[in-house]
């Protein structure tokens, strides 16, 4: 290598370290604006520059098949209905009815795209979203019902249960006795003359 080379190289060497390594500088003029220099200048106070900000992008989730921004949708979205209540109230007892309408109120109201599903006894009850069922007959026994609302990714933010029992009477029970028999009319009685 020739002599003349080596010397330009380590001159540029030394350019590069020194602009890595400047200091700047900086001065308040009388009307309050800044001068700033890389070269000392009278009144000037040297300052540290912060190095620039950087940003790294988060590890991929490996091979999810739904879109990142779902992704990132589910685990921040921390939503939760206060309430998801049911209807009949949870160890009501109800004697004798014909039918029972259960239903689902959830406070605040349900937001749009969340989905209610509703089994009574472990089996569905109603299409998905609806607020409400009809049991009818109601059959004797206690009756389970459970409310999970989720959001569109799957995510369950609300879930309640209830038990409610039903009484309907015996065929042998008093209540189910046939009402008495009206008296049998009697025969008129001959009146004498």
């Amino acid at each position: 290598m020739k002599p003349q080379f080596v010397v330009v190289f380590l001159l540029g060497s030394l350019c590069a370290v020194s602009i890595a390594m400047a200091t700047t500088y900086v001065r308040v003029e009388k009307d309050g604006t800044k001068t700033y220099s890389d070269r000392p200048i009278p009144g000037g106070q040297p300052v540290d520059l912060q190095p620039a900000q950087t940003y790294s992008a988060p590890p991929s989730q490996g091979s999810n098949s739904r879109p990142r921004e779902e992704q990132l949708l589910d685990q921040t979205d921390d939503f939760r209905y206060q309430n998801c209540g049911v209807t009949p109230p949870n160890d009501t007892t109800i004697p004798n009815p014909e039918n029972v309408t259960v239903t689902v109120s959830t406070t605040p109201p349900l937001r749009a795209g969340d989905v209610i599903t509703m089994t009574v006894d472990g089996q569905p009850a109603a299409p998905p979203n609806s607020l409400s069922f009809t049991m009818s007959p109601a059959h004797r026994g206690t009756h389970t019902v459970a409310v999970n609302v989720a959001n569109p990714y799957g995510k369950v933010v609300c879930n309640s249960t209830s038990a409610f029992h039903v009484l309907q009477p015996g065929m042998n029970s008093p209540a189910r006795q046939p009402p008495p028999r009206p008296p049998r009319p009697q025969p008129p009685r001959p009146t004498p003359h």
